[in-house]
């Protein structure tokens, strides 16, 4: 049999460089939007994109055919260059990501958890949920490096 299939559901997380809060309320949903549509693109599926003023979470069905790494890249270069052009030319993500697998059996829980980001984080930074995130699932880290 020679066709690939794949069931492959990612959770990224990105911040904005410095984690400054550059997502403005004016285009975060348009932003949000269009990184769907990046996925789309690439012949994946969002289930979910939403996050504040200074990071995004999304979580994707994507072709086995696509890594984590290449996702994560293109959708981060493309919306990067699109808000640069129609709303802040000095907009820019973190070098870095958080990436997650996720289970089927577990995606109305996460698509819960992205969507309830704007509560979430009247209690909890950034900082403080992607520690929780690493340790969770047993991330090994260095806090000098997790914040680029």
């Amino acid at each position: 049999m020679s066709h690939t299939s794949g069931n492959i559901l990612l959770h990224l997380i990105y911040s904005t460089q410095g984690r400054r809060p550059l997502i403005k309320l004016d285009f975060r949903n348009d932003l949000f939007a269009y990184l769907g549509g990046i996925i789309r693109e690439m012949h994946g599926t969002a289930l979910i994109v939403n996050g504040t003023a200074d990071h995004v979470h999304m979580l994707v069905r994507i072709r086995p055919a696509h890594s984590a790494a290449e996702v994560a890249r293109i959708a981060k270069a493309n919306s990067s260059r699109w808000v640069h052009e129609k709303w802040n030319p000095k907009f820019a993500w973190q070098t870095g990501y958080a990436v997650f697998s996720v289970s089927e059996s577990n995606v109305a829980d996460v698509t819960k958890y992205i969507a309830g980001q704007e509560e979430h984080h009247r209690k909890h930074t950034f900082q403080e949920e992607l520690v929780a995130f690493l340790k969770k699932n047993r991330v090994a880290y260095d806090e000098k490096y997790t914040w680029d």
